[in-house]
């Protein structure tokens, strides 16, 4: 899958992925570390990995306004509104909450009955209690400082996917020493909280239904891309005003301590799933200011619009700096069309790999340690794990990812060349390298 936003009934490809009909998964187990407690009754109770750097993570939301811009989904004109998160290596955190890893009405309509948990994985709505689950991002903890600033990483999420649901990497990239920063493409991903309380939900599902010929799933899959890319290089501006020591919150909410001069931004780079990491690697052709990307598990095949690829420029114009992409078995630069135009016509450092044994772009979200404790919790059979993320081994996919994105970032932002891209090897005999 190209795009990553399906409903129980309708798994639409305008970025990727073939029209077909989708039944909700039947269900699965597994084990992941760390262990969730096993409840006997209410909702299933939820843990995220703990990070892996020396650094502890603060965390603060951000409400970013661009008035130069009319939002391109609403009807009536109004000012383009996102919510950010930043994640940054943090000092004192013990005076400050864990945050949520998702705020109450983001996780109510995240797994409830039109949410992505229901429609994309088949868990029954009020079958688990989202909003409990707690990061290892302290809230407004300061940030530390020491030295050079932190090299800076965007984040941005498939379609129809929340900003949330790639936490799990985020906060181990903080850990290690980078300030990342997640993307809500508000409208598009599946709900977004706004300080205020709104709770703006996807209008892809009706936009999907309205829509009857393939040019207009062109048409639509043009506004994503062009609105996320705009949102891309708005979000960039806004740090850049942040490291001035600006507040760009829409409110002038606090800010952690330490934030200015903390974000090298010379040292910028991007990734995401699915969309998201179509639009990290078109960002990075756009705009000199992202000097890295990797594309996990995004595409552009489909055969329901006369010209996909025209919504993919940089298929054919190539990169001229370093890029990695993360797929499956069915996902590669070999097999893939605009993967392989992508990796020919490209000039920059490059490598492609993927997970042995797993299924899409779900095997690269906090779907990974996340589904095997639902199933666990709720009793359901292996094939709700295996229908969702494949067969791979969710603990150490989990530490794979992060070792390979880690290596990717630290070897291009950082110049700490090591050898983990290389190629094989028995640390991670996980990985498969497409040559």
């Amino acid at each position: 899958m190209a795009w990553g936003f399906r409903t129980a009934v309708l798994a639409t490809v305008i970025v990727g992925c073939v029209t077909v009909a989708h039944p909700a998964p039947s269900s699965a187990s597994g084990t992941v570390a760390p262990r969730a407690e096993q409840r006997a009754d209410g909702p299933a109770r939820l843990r995220l990995p703990t990070p892996t750097g020396p650094h502890p993570v603060g965390t603060v939301d951000l409400h970013l306004v661009d008035r130069s811009r009319t939002d391109p989904w609403t009807a009536t004109p109004a000012p383009r509104e996102l919510m950010v998160s930043v994640w940054y290596p943090a000092t004192g955190v013990d005076r400050f909450p864990p945050a949520p890893h998702m705020l109450p009405g983001a996780a109510a309509h995240f797994g409830g009955a039109a949410g992505v948990g229901a429609g994309l994985y088949g868990i029954p709505a009020g079958a688990v209690d989202f909003a409990a689950t707690r990061t290892s991002g302290h809230r407004g903890a300061p940030l530390a400082r020491s030295g050079r600033p932190y090299p800076v990483v965007l984040y941005s999420p498939g379609a129809g996917d929340p900003r949330t649901w790639g936490t799990t990497l985020v906060q181990d990239l903080a850990s290690r020493g980078y300030v990342v920063v997640t993307i809500d493409h508000t409208y598009e991903v599946s709900e977004v909280e706004f300080p205020d309380g709104r709770v703006v939900s996807t209008l892809l599902p009706q936009l999907f239904e309205q829509a009857q010929q393939p040019d207009d799933f062109q048409r639509l899959g043009a506004r994503v891309f062009d609105t996320r890319l705009a949102d891309t290089r708005f979000v960039l501006d806004q740090l850049a005003a942040l490291d001035r020591g600006a507040n760009p919150d829409a409110a002038d909410r606090p800010l952690p301590r330490g934030m200015a001069g903390a974000l090298d931004l010379s040292r910028t780079g991007m990734f995401g799933v699915s969309a998201g990491g179509m639009t990290a690697l078109q960002a990075m052709s756009d705009d000199p200011r992202i000097r890295a990307a990797i594309d996990m598990g995004g595409s552009i095949e489909s055969p329901i619009m006369p010209d996909a690829l025209a919504l993919w420029p940089v298929t054919r114009t190539g990169l001229d700096r370093p890029f990695m992409l993360m797929g499956d078995v069915e996902t590669d630069h070999r097999r893939t069309t605009s993967w392989r135009m992508l990796w020919d016509n490209s000039t920059g450092w490059r490598v492609d790999l993927r997970l042995d044994g797993a299924k899409g772009e779900n095997a690269y979200k906090d779907a990974v340690p996340l589904i095997p404790q639902i199933a666990r919790q709720l009793d359901l059979p292996d094939s709700f794990v295996t229908d969702a993320l494949g067969t791979i081994a969710p603990a150490r996919a989990v530490r794979s990812q992060e070792t390979l994105v880690t290596a990717f970032f630290d070897r291009w932002l950082r110049g700490r060349a090591g050898h983990v891209l290389d190629g094989p090897s028995p640390r991670l005999r996980d990985v498969v390298f497409v040559p």
